[in-house]
């Protein structure tokens, strides 16, 4: 598998999460502060420039005769020109709606909805715009009679400057946010991996006793503290814990109990077995001669038979309780693997309906030859029962490569395993159709069979040929095999 760029646990997750929670957050923050900030400049700039141009313009106004002239309204706009200070305005002066707008050295710039919208104002009027592509501030301030209460004169006055240096002073708020964010994150990292360690100990301790577990370790338990989540977690795995375990042990006690019946009842069914043997062969012989009645020798037949399937099936009951209990021994020696094949075949008188192929020169093996040849008449028996009428079965036996000593593959040219058997063909008591229907074998054959495979250290696998058939594969280690003329040792 390729090692992914970036790590996706939950802990990254937890200290991505909280960067970025932390990231958001300052830039909120930043973002709420510059608009405060920003309002606040820009409301006191207008606030003062107001105040400013009606403190200078009540100065001035008094000195205006009540119907100003242009000449008079020129010389009061260069007159606040002059006195312009920091702001540098620039204004005009209009007397009457419709009248002549009136301006001083230069004409200032205004916004043109503003000075029909101070016509009809009673308070002075401010509006930013933009202005060749800077931020301008621009005044409309009515002038009032003479008295106490407020009566337009008639006199407007219009001042407009730039907002270029407050711009800049904005600028360095949007900077200094941008710049105070990053270390605020960066400082997050600090207690963001702090957290993601503490809030992950508890899940690293479930992980490492769930491996322990799936280990075979079924008295695992954690310790559990506190009340959060992640603490019900932990109680209910040990709850889990306490439960698999009484199972597993009152499941291995009812196994173990199995066994045991299993191996009592076979060894007492042995000695009545071996004395029904011998009767049966004693009256078998007597039928064969000719000396009983036919309908007598029939059911003698059929009496002999089923007890030699109960014999075979006792033989293998003891034989899985060897292995069940772990008393089945090998007694390795070198053999020649073609003979061992054709030894058991002529045994069994298969040799006739079976073909054998072994390597050019022979095959020599260390191995336990009873029990190859007890997988070996197991495989061919099920092949010529299984493979229908005229079966072909083949047996081939070869030094394999890529770690695997000695290969012996049998296969037939039947109907094959069923797909639903095919996954539990080495279980105990598993039985094809064919078998179950004609009572035949105790579905133990091939369980048996597998069992000493293992117990060679190799593997007895199954399959079905793309040709048709059934195939079994027995695959020994490396050690059991010699070259042609080697003795092991």
């Amino acid at each position: 598998m390729r090692r992914r760029l970036i790590p996706r646990g939950l802990g990254t997750r937890l200290v991505a999460g909280f960067l970025l929670v932390s990231a958001l957050s300052a830039l909120t923050t930043a973002a709420l502060t510059y608009r405060q900030a920003r309002s606040a400049i820009l409301e006191r700039v207008q606030d003062n420039a107001v105040h400013e141009l009606r403190a200078r313009v009540d100065s001035l106004a008094p000195d205006l005769p009540a119907r100003p002239t242009e000449a008079d309204l020129r010389a009061l706009t260069r007159q606040l020109d002059r006195s312009a200070g920091a702001h540098e305005w620039r204004t005009a002066a209009v007397f009457r709606e419709g009248g002549p707008v009136t301006a001083g050295a230069a004409a200032p710039a205004l916004p043109a909805e503003l000075p029909a919208a101070a016509s009809a104002a009673r308070t002075a009027l401010a509006q930013r715009f933009h202005h060749e592509g800077e931020p301008w501030l621009a005044l409309a301030l009515p002038v009032s009679s003479a008295g106490d209460s407020f009566e337009p004169s008639g006199l407007v006055v219009y001042a407009s400057f730039s907002l270029a240096s407050e711009q800049q002073d904005i600028a360095s708020l949007v900077t200094a946010a941008r710049a105070g964010a990053l270390p605020v994150v960066l400082a997050a990292a600090v207690p963001a991996l702090l957290v993601a360690r503490r809030v992950l100990r508890p899940v690293r301790r479930l992980r490492a006793a769930a491996e322990d577990m799936a280990g075979g370790a079924l008295d695992t338990r954690i310790r559990v503290t506190g009340e959060d989540e992640l603490a019900d977690l932990g109680r209910t795995f040990n709850a889990m814990a306490r439960t698999l375990q009484a199972d597993a042990e009152l499941r291995r006690e009812m196994e173990a109990k199995a066994r045991r019946f299993a191996a009592d009842v076979s060894h007492e069914l042995r000695t009545p077995l071996a004395a029904m043997t011998a009767v049966t062969g004693l009256l078998d012989e007597d039928a064969a001669s000719g000396r009983l009645p036919a309908e007598t020798a029939e059911a003698l037949g059929l009496v002999a038979g089923e007890t030699r399937k109960l014999v075979r099936m006792v033989e293998d009951l003891m034989e899985i309780s060897r292995f069940d209990a772990g008393a089945a021994r090998l007694d390795p020696e070198e053999v020649e693997v073609g003979e061992l094949l054709r030894r058991t075949l002529a045994l069994r008188h298969w040799q006739d309906r079976v073909q054998v192929e072994t390597p050019e020169g022979g095959l020599r093996a260390r191995l336990d030859p009873r029990r190859v040849d007890v997988v070996l008449a197991n495989l061919v028996g099920n092949a010529l029962r299984h493979g229908g009428p005229g079966a072909r079965v083949r047996v081939r036996a070869e030094a394999g490569g890529e770690g695997a000593g000695l290969r012996i593959v049998v296969a037939d040219d039947g109907p094959g395993i069923p797909p639903e058997v095919l996954p539990h063909v080495f279980d105990r008591f598993t039985r094809g159709a064919a078998a179950r229907a004609h009572g035949e074998g105790s579905g133990l054959g091939l369980a048996i069979a597998a069992e000493n495979a293992r117990l060679h250290g190799g593997t007895l696998t199954a399959a079905n040929s793309p040709r048709g058939g059934a195939v079994f594969t027995l695959t020994l280690p490396r050690q059991a095999v010699t070259s042609p003329g080697e003795r092991a040792t």
